[in-house]
């Protein structure tokens, strides 16, 4: 009798399901949580990659998606590590193609109903392989606005990874933005070839401060450990770390990835995920971007410096002004 009633409650459970499936094929999937997992060459500390794993961490955390992530990852194995989490069940991919353009599109042809969401120098590709960008050139620009009108010496040090477009439109619209405050500003220009070394920018960025300059663009971690050594100023990039360099860090161009992120995920979700560049939600406009809070410097900035910031944070909202997207390699332009 119990093993009849047993039976009889699974085939009205089955029997419901298969109702709610006929009439809302859709349902089960919203409740379901969206597979996203994150593929990445560098640890998730450095700057680049954590914002990614950060902004997907919070996605889990509010029970959107289920996440898995790989740090670390070679290049030569980061084709396979994709395609273990396609063939896993990955629905949403994310992570970065820079070095290895081919071999990740590839990856993407083979699996066109998983979505990729990647990094990359290249277009998007239909119907899968979206592309993302970190175009935080806006307040790239107000932090050279600050370091203009900080430096001393009227030298500032540039110490980047690769000098590849998505490091140099940074490069050189906070060049810019010194030049703006600061038209006697030179710039001295060193790429260390490496997305994670700090060992090797703090040397690159002690060899400029002996040649006088006082104000650095840590675009890579290790930079302000070499300015904080030396008693000097750094500009910080992609993520806030003036709390573990009060005396040092005066400002940082912030990225937010969780506007390109929710996005993909929201699309991917309700089965509407196509091949765009994401590169825009990287903006102000869109919240992908901002001016890190001056902090401890709040009353060493000098205060015609701010007033010209925040005049030119306006105008960038306003539409009035707009940062050039320069990808161009920077010069050196001190003598």
């Amino acid at each position: 009798m119990a093993l009849k009633l047993l039976t009889r409650r699974t085939s009205l459970a089955l029997a419901a399901l298969v109702s709610v499936s006929a009439f809302a094929p859709g349902l089960a999937l919203a409740q379901a949580k969206l597979k996203v997992a994150g593929i990445y060459t560098v640890p998730f500390e450095q700057q680049w990659a954590g914002r990614l794993h950060t902004a997907l961490k919070a996605a889990e955390a509010r029970g959107e998606i289920e996440y898995k992530a790989s740090e670390n990852v070679s290049n030569a194995d980061y084709e396979r590590v994709m395609r273990e989490y396609a063939n896993g069940g990955s629905t949403l991919i994310v992570g970065e193609a820079f070095a290895v353009e081919s071999a990740a599109r590839k990856v993407a042809k083979d699996f066109p109903k998983v979505s990729f969401l990647m990094g990359s120098s290249g277009k998007p590709v239909a119907p899968n392989f979206s592309v993302f960008d970190n175009y935080i050139q806006e307040p790239a620009y107000l932090s050279g606005l600050i370091a203009g009108g900080m430096t001393k010496t009227h030298k500032i040090g540039l110490v980047g990874g690769f000098p590849i477009p998505e490091v140099n439109r940074l490069m050189n619209a906070f060049m810019a933005g010194a030049k703006e405050s600061n038209p006697k500003v030179e710039f001295s220009v060193s790429f260390i070839n490496s997305w994670f070394d700090p060992p090797k920018a703090k040397e690159a960025a002690f060899a400029m401060i002996d040649k006088g300059a006082d104000v650095l663009y840590a675009e890579r971690f290790g930079v302000s450990d070499a300015a904080m050594e030396k008693g000097k100023l750094a500009i910080g990039n992609v993520i806030n770390t003036q709390a573990q360099y009060p005396d040092t860090v005066v400002a940082s161009a912030l990225w937010h990835f969780e506007p390109s992120a929710d996005r993909a995920i929201k699309l991917a979700k309700e089965g509407k995920f196509t091949a765009e560049d994401y590169g825009p939600y990287s903006m102000m406009k869109h919240k992908g971007s901002s001016l890190a809070p001056l902090g401890t410097f709040e009353k060493k900035v000098p205060a015609e410096i701010i007033t010209k910031v925040k005049a030119r944070e306006k105008d960038i909202f306003d539409g009035k002004f707009t940062v050039k997207v320069d990808d161009s390699q920077p010069k050196s332009t001190a003598k």
